[in-house]
Parts: structure tokens; sequence; C-alpha cells
């Protein structure tokens, strides 16, 4: 009997096993750009043995056929027979998602308590995106060789190649990209070499080399930082001449009494210097990842340094009247490096650019602002010229501001009544929250800090604005106090617009998580997209992602009070609470409440979630490269003489949709 078309049963239900979820998502794992991502896992997994204290050395060349090869002196990937699985531990590690040494971070006596590994799909990766890899393991007194083929099928079950001295031990790993997974297959070698620098600061006793293949020759560059972060620092800001000496310091949780919200292990290491000019570094890690994009610890560096320097400044009579020290003051001249360690860090995808660890923030801050107090009380000359270089920048910030004039007509400025204005007249640190509805802007008002976030809440959904003309763009009079409130006229990609006018650097469009919050963004983004392109062009267009539910969780343990999480859909939920079942709590001891809309949320949740700049997660808006195909994509979904389009198109790639209709 055949099964009618519109039916739905159990053998529509896929389910996904081994690597496929890879295959069939290759985005989701990786940075399809390149295969540096891919190459970075596996050298973060023999980094991670340097952070253990076993490996001395990390070795990766680059060959001139496309693979790339990773060798450590390391204790070597076990190779007896996993428990469950039945099957060598390096295979189980190489082909199974959610698998590795990397889980049991309470547990004292774990192979890796601090690492950066955390969800067990690192080398999955660069297996199942592979045409070939070959795993050699040194290990008690055998040399063991595994061989994987295209899409991660083993090709060679491991065997005995041969015999290596007792103490010999350590991993070889040569993978081969697959070039359909990526737009180019070639390494993007600079960044790999930035990588391997930066690691062999964070780890003093460990040597990195990088060897280049050419002309089946070998060139091959080291670098081994014996002092660390000191000697690493000083040649990154080499070409510039501080006002002080450099700010260094290090400090972890050395004993579960230090603290009730972290763990022994825990904290962080630094270095910052203030320059009057050229170029500032910026660095950080976590777990020796670099993230690229900052995160919740780079925030707690900021706060922490913020307020001892303000403290300073007050204490010593230093400030003037009227001028007002913001963050932006001391860190727009302030270079630093800094590597946090946590347990158990949260990043923003597997490519992990960004740390999201809300406990980031408190932990850095926690750990760098009694040293930095009391170093600038030890050194008053050299914090004196750090102070007058930060009332500068205050003063420069405050002159430039006042050279910015609202748009007035008879005196009188032209701000829409509905807008709930910030008190800062600064355009570039002021924001603006476009929020969906009365109830959710009332919750954001009560939220927001009224210093520099502006609220703006619109009555029901925006009108599609696609196919509006210049002329009529301005009969609705949401979109017209839209546009009042940005300061800025609506303009073409091609046209010479003014942005001088612009008054918030940073325009947040913030709707509820479900489906009416993200048609309310789309509307949005096509006004944006269509009528004030030169916004999302110069990034100053985002979306906020508040979460859709809370998890409340009881205290369990002595080192783990009762804590409340927050995850922005059905998949982030799904991860947490696996991850609190690894952590011991029973399952089912926690609560999970689904938030019905912002205005359900009290402004404490609100502002930890969603307002706060060191907490909240934010999607910067920007325009591919190929704008034409946006531009097709936008006028085939919003056009109304398109309908039939729609229908086709969801009639051929909705079933890819994962939308949430309850």
């Amino acid at each position: 009997m055949t099964k009618k078309n519109d039916s739905y049963t159990a053998e529509d239900i896929e389910i996904l096993e081994d690597l496929s979820p890879i295959l069939h998502r290759p985005g989701m794992y990786t940075d399809p750009v390149n295969p540096n991502h891919a190459l970075i896992e596996i050298v973060d997994n023999a980094s991670d043995e340097g952070l253990a204290g076993f490996a001395k050395n990390v070795a990766v060349t680059l060959y001139e056929d496309g693979s790339a090869e990773v060798i450590d002196d390391g204790r070597g990937i076990p190779v007896d027979l996993h428990p469950r699985k039945k099957i060598p531990a390096v295979q189980v590690i190489f082909t199974t998602l959610h698998s590795g040494g990397k889980f049991r971070k309470t547990d004292k006596d774990a192979a890796y308590r601090i690492a950066g590994g955390l969800h067990g799909v690192g080398v999955c990766v660069s297996n199942a995106l592979s045409t070939r890899l070959e795993v050699d393991v040194k290990r008690d007194g055998s040399l063991h060789s595994l061989v994987f083929g295209p899409n991660g099928k083993v090709k060679q079950a491991l065997r005995k190649a041969g015999k290596v001295g007792p103490r010999e031990s350590g991993t070889r790993v040569r993978f081969w990209p697959d070039p359909k997974y990526f737009d180019t297959a070639k390494f993007a070698v600079a960044d790999i070499a930035l990588l391997l620098r930066a690691k062999a600061m964070l780890l003093p006793g460990v040597k990195f080399s990088l060897g280049i293949e050419k002309n089946k020759k070998i060139e091959q560059q080291t670098w081994h930082f014996p002092d660390g972060i000191s000697g690493y620092f000083a040649s990154a800001i080499s070409g510039s001449e501080p006002v002080a000496d450099t700010f260094m310091g290090e400090r972890y949780i050395t004993a579960q009494s230090e603290s009730d919200s972290f763990a022994e292990g825990e904290g962080a290491m630094w270095a910052i210097a203030w320059t009057p000019e050229g170029d500032v570094v910026t660095e950080s890690y976590v777990n020796m990842i670099p993230t690229r994009q900052g995160g919740t610890h780079v925030s707690g560096l900021r706060e922490g340094v913020y307020q001892a320097i303000k403290s300073f400044i007050d204490h010593h009579a230093m400030g003037q009247r009227g001028l007002k020290v913001v963050p932006e003051d001391v860190w727009s001249r302030a270079s630093y490096v800094l590597a946090c360690k946590m347990l158990d860090p949260q990043f923003k995808g597997q490519v992990k650019n960004e740390l999201i660890s809300r406990d980031a923030v408190k932990l850095v801050s926690q750990m760098v602002r009694d040293p930095i107090e009391l170093w600038l009380n030890q050194h008053v000359d050299e914090g004196k010229r750090i102070a007058e270089l930060v009332i500068r920048q205050a003063m420069n910030r405050t002159r430039a501001a006042q050279k910015v004039e609202r748009r007035k007509l008879s005196g009188v400025a032209l701000l829409p009544g509905k807008l709930t204005d910030c008190a800062s007249d600064d355009p570039d640190r002021n924001e603006l929250f476009i929020v969906e509805g009365d109830s959710a802007g009332g919750s954001a008002k009560a939220a927001r800090d009224k210093e520099f976030q502006a609220i703006l809440p619109l009555k029901g959904k925006p009108k599609n604005t696609w196919q509006d003309s210049a002329d009529s763009l301005y009969s609705n009079k949401e979109i017209e106090a839209i546009a009042l409130a940005i300061g800025v006229d609506h303009h073409t990609r091609e046209s010479n617009v003014d942005l001088s006018g612009l008054r918030y650097k940073r325009i947040n469009i913030l709707a509820d998580a479900d489906v009416d919050g993200a048609h309310i963004q789309v509307l949005l983004l096509t006004l944006f997209f269509r009528h004030f392109p030169k916004l999302i062009l110069d990034g100053h267009v985002f979306v906020a992602q508040p979460p859709l539910f809370r998890i409340d969780v009881p205290a369990h343990g002595k080192n783990k009070p009762a804590r409340k999480l927050y995850a922005l859909d059905d998949q982030e939920l799904g991860m947490l609470e696996a991850k609190l079942v690894d952590e011991g709590v029973r399952e089912g001891a926690w609560t999970v409440s689904r938030f019905k809309g912002l205005g359900e949320m009290s402004p404490e949740q609100l502002w930890e979630t969603t307002l706060n700049p060191d907490t909240r997660r934010v999607l910067r808006v920007s325009i591919a490269d190929a704008a034409d195909h946006s531009q097709e994509i936008f006028n085939m979904m919003m056009a109304r003489e398109n309908a039939s389009q729609r229908r086709e198109w969801m009639e051929t790639y909705g079933n890819l949709v994962e939308a949430d209709i309850s």
C-alpha cells in the first residue's frame, strides 16, 4: 500500500547517527570558509595534553598535497577497548559525537579538568569532513595505527604497526580536508601561525612549531615563550610606548573556601598597558581557545579595571567637575591579553569565537579588581599617568558629543512621543531598542540603563515596506517614529547619505523569542535593508536574542548553589539539561519555565539576559558579499506579486525549517 504524500507517521522521523549530523549540517559544526577550524580542533587536543602537564612539543605541518598533520608527545590517545562501545577508544573519539575525556569537570581526578573541549564534537568534525584521516598513537611500547576514509568511515582498523621505546608516547594525526565542504580547501596559514604563537604564550613549557612544505622541503618556524605572557605581550606592543609599566597578574581559586560560586583552578592571567597613540592589542582566551569576538570574560576584565581606575581617580581627587568617566574612556587606549580558565565555559557555537558564560563576568572582575587597585596604589606616579590619559579620553569624548546636535524644528527636537530616550548625548555610546508592543516596551523601560539605552515600543506588527516608495514610506506612523528616533533619512545603497545625524550607533531589534517575534524581526529587517541600508552596511543594526526558557536548578553538593540558567531555544535547552546531568544533578530536579513573551519577564531577568551589554546575546546584521542574491531573496519573500514563488519555495524547502509552533 502506497503511503499518501500528506501522511505523517513514524517512518518520516529520521535519526542522524554517528557522524551523520556533521555531514548533514556542516555549517553548525565548523566554519565553512576554510578548513582552519578542523585543524584547530586537533591542535586543541594536543594543547590540552600540554595544559595537563604531559606534552612538551606540538608540531603542525601543512603539506603541498593539501593535508595537515599535528604531532604531540603527550600520553597518546587510549587504544584499549571502550567498555560500552566495545571498539578501541581512539576510534570512539573520532567517530562518536559527544565522546571524550573532558566532561567530568567537577571531578578533581578527571583526565582533563580545565580544557578547551566541551561537547565531545571536535575531532569528529575533522574526521567527518576529510577524504582521509590517519591516526598513529605511541603508547605502552607499541605504535598503533588507524585510518579513516571519506565521511569518517573506518578504512583500516586499529592495528599494531611496530614497537617504540617504553617511555615514548604521543599522537600523530594527519588529515586531508574534503573540498566539497569548504569555500576553499586551503588553510589560512597566517591565522594558524598566530594561533600557535598564542598557544606558546599560554603554555610556557611547551614548544609549538609550524612547518610548511614547499618544493618537497619543510620550512619550519618555532614559538616558545619561557617567560609566558610577559615576553609575548612585550613583543606584541613593541611598536608603542606605554605611559606606564605593564600591569600583569595571575590569580586563581586555590581552595573552595575562597569562593562559593567558583571552583578550584578557575581564574585568569592578564597583561594590560595604556598607550597614547598607535594600534591597540586586544586578545582573549578561554582554556587556550582564542575568543576573537571576546565575550563575558572580557566584560569582566573591563568592569574590574574600570572600577579600580575610577576609584583611584576619586581617591586622588583627579576628576573634573561635570566630567563623567565611562568604561570606553578607560579602554579606548588600552592593550591587553587575557587568558581565563573555567571548568565549564559556554561558547557561542562550536567555532568558539565568543564566550557567553555569564559567570565569567563575575569571575574575571573578582580576580582582577583587587590586584589592580593594589598595583595602582603601590605605583602612584604610574597610576596618575594612566588616570590622566583616561581623563583626556573622557574630555575628548565629551567635546565630540557636544558637536552632535539633534535635528530641530523651531528649536524643538523632532522626536516621537513613544520614544523613552536616554540621558547621554553621545551617539557612540547610546543604543536604541525597537521593542515589540507596549507591554514589552514597559518591561524594557524598567529594565534598561537610563544613561545610554533608549526604548521605542511599536504598536502591533510593522508594515511590510518592501514595495513602499520614498513618498509613501512615512505615511505609516510607526515607520515615521523609527526614522525620527534614529535621526537618519531613508536612502538607497547607492546614495551619498549623511549619517552624522545618527543618534544611536547600535539599533537593536527586540522581539519575543517565538514565531510572531521572528515575523516582526523580518519586517523590521526588510525596512532597514530596503530603506536604510547604510545602517546595516556600517554595522549599526543588531538583533537581540532573548531566551525562550528559564531553568531553575536547585543547590546540589557543597560547591554548587542554586542558580538560574537561560536557553535561547529547544536545542540549547537540551544541551543545558545534558550538561546538568553530567554535573551530577538528578534528572527532573530542575524546573523549566517557558517565557510567553518579553512582557512576562521581570525587569531583572530582562536586564540580565537581553539588555546588559556584559551578559546579553545579540547578532550583528550584515549584508553578504552576494548582495544581489539577498535582493532576490527579499523580493521573492516580501513582494506582493510573488506569492506563487513563495509557495513553490516553501513546498521545496519547507521541510528544512525547524519552526517553533507551540
